[in-house]
């Protein structure tokens, strides 16, 4: 609906009732224009369609590839989808990331938690809700800007001027993008995931990542101890995943089937096989198991059939079950396959590095069953990139014979490599990692899980150094206002960022002339205005 269709029905409305005097048809215009997302769903089905064009946009061309960044707070989230809009004028193939390691870490009523589930399982939904509530006001607030020029414009006598501006309300682009959002391991049984599913999708979530681990044993991707479930269990919680989305309306919602197998060396169950084969015996297939004589058994153990023999698990003292050392690609690719074969839209496997060789070679075993198969990727703060990289181009260059006395490479991470050629290989690897990654390893969309808890900390380091250590004022104002301006930094008008103007147009519609509005001649943001 354009400006003007939203005014003429605005108009119908408020003309069959007598009595409703003073509500004025462009201001419901503008208010509606402001709100286009009615509800958590409006926003589930619009960005669920968006990521499935680019699903299809990257089927076609792997350049195509989508982005995201982590984020913690709906402001947040809000700042990302403004820079990026600033910076680049459209939020196209752009997303947000909603990692369960920072809700853990910093949105906990218990403190800060590691990454194992412990944190109030509907405080992730609650934060969908927030972020979406901050891209909405960036909207608003956006949008009002365009109505007080839209009205200058008019009040002035510029009618192309007016024109100009009307048009590009019609083609606003909303800071509304699909988020990626972390389910962990769906909080308990098949049934609580549903449930929980159902809480992130009502807040907006179009697309949920869950992984195969043990609700009660999840770990971080990136630390050890990891526990996996068998494939039976997973899928049960896949299609509660999808029965969630088809239930409240979203038919075509996404779901990221996350395996951890790759760091994971133990199971807390033996799967249920009916025949050799199936899908239970293809998972007990990797289990660590010695060939016993029935008569040498001791007491609590627990025996398998394996090809006729009789097997005996190793198990630990944890009641936990040992995978074989070196099977934990075999284990990934088996799972991706399973998952999409299931119901699953995307993967992720979690590595412990990020080398495109590595995950390129599972991901076209893979391919070799699921043609389609697409990945969602970790670019995790887990990784030391630096090191990760210089080393990759040491191994490189000494395998092609080259003379690598200048380097050594248990001293990589060194300042005094930044400028060596092997320094500035790696740094531009890394700058086309996520290009190539998606070109060579069927990445389609690559994820920074943690960088404001880190860019956070950083620049509060910064601050706090310069600002308690003989700086003092000059400390905030030279490296954060006069930045801030300089760079055109919409907060540093933070009463504006905040919705006061919002709230000014309100009281004018509400109370014409008599309204008492903060945005006069003694704001101090006018001191920005320039």
């Amino acid at each position: 609906m354009t400006y003007q269709q939203a005014i003429t029905d605005a108009g119908r409305t408020i003309g069959t009732e007598p009595n409703w005097n003073g509500i004025e048809a462009e201001s419901v215009a503008r208010m509606r224009l402001q709100n286009r997302f009615r509800t958590g769903l409006d926003i589930a089905r619009y960005t669920a369609k968006i990521m499935r064009e680019d699903m299809a946009a990257y089927d076609a061309d792997p350049a195509n590839y989508t982005q995201s960044l982590g984020c913690w707070h709906g402001f947040i989230g809000q700042q990302k989808m403004i820079s990026i809009k600033k910076h680049f004028g459209s939020t196209k193939r752009r997303y947000l990331y909603l990692s369960g390691w920072m809700v853990a870490a910093l949105r906990s009523e218990f403190g800060p938690l590691p990454d194992q589930s412990m944190h109030e399982k509907t405080s992730v939904p609650a934060l969908v809700e927030e972020l979406y509530t901050f891209l909405k006001q960036a909207d608003a607030r956006e949008l009002g800007m365009m109505f007080r020029d839209l009205d200058k414009a008019r009040a002035a006598g510029d009618e192309m001027k007016a024109q100009r501006i009307q048009h590009a309300i019609d083609s606003y682009e909303t800071h509304v993008v699909p988020i990626i959002a972390d389910i962990d391991a769906g909080f308990g049984n098949a049934e609580a995931t549903y449930l929980l599913a159902k809480k992130f999708i009502e807040a907006g979530a179009c697309c949920l990542q869950i992984e195969n681990q043990v609700s009660d044993e999840k770990q971080c991707g990136h630390q050890d101890g990891k526990v996996t479930v068998p494939h039976e269990d997973f899928i049960a919680k896949i299609r509660a995943i999808r029965y969630a989305f088809m239930e409240l309306g979203v038919d075509d919602g996404l779901i990221v089937a996350r395996t951890d197998s790759l760091g994971a060396g133990l199971t807390k169950q033996i799967a249920f096989t009916r025949e050799a084969g199936d899908i239970g015996d293809q998972y007990n297939a990797f289990l660590d198991c010695d060939e016993v004589d029935p008569s040498s058994l001791g007491h609590g153990d627990v025996l398998i059939s394996r090809d006729g023999k009789l097997m005996k698990p190793k198990r630990l003292p944890s009641n936990l079950y040992q995978f074989r050392t070196g099977t934990g690609e075999d284990r990934c690719v088996l799972d991706c396959i399973h998952a999409l074969r299931n119901g699953a839209d995307l993967l992720w496997i979690e590595t412990e590095k990020p080398h495109i060789g590595q995950i390129g070679g599972m991901v076209r075993r893979i391919r070799e069953v699921m043609p389609n198969a697409k990945l969602v990727y970790n670019n995790s703060p887990s990784f030391n990139w630096t090191l990760n990289f210089r080393q990759q181009v040491f191994d490189a260059w000494e395998q092609e014979g080259r003379d690598m006395s200048e380097y050594d490479r248990a001293k990589l991470m060194s300042a005094e490599y930044d400028e060596s050629d092997l320094g500035m290989e790696a740094d531009e690897r890394i700058r086309h990692f996520q290009k190539d990654a998606a070109r060579e390893a069927g990445i389609f969309h690559h994820l920074i899980t943690l960088p404001t808890y880190h860019t956070a900390a950083l620049s509060t380091d910064n601050l706090a150094k310069e600002y308690f250590g003989g700086m003092g004022m000059l400390g905030y104002v030279q490296h954060v206002q006069r930045q801030e301006i300089r760079q055109g930094i919409a907060c540093v008008k933070h009463q504006n960022m905040a919705g006061s103007d919002i709230g000014d147009d309100h009281k004018e519609y509400f109370a014409g002339e008599a309204a008492l509005k903060a945005g006069g001649a003694h704001n101090t943001m006018n001191q920005f205005a320039a």
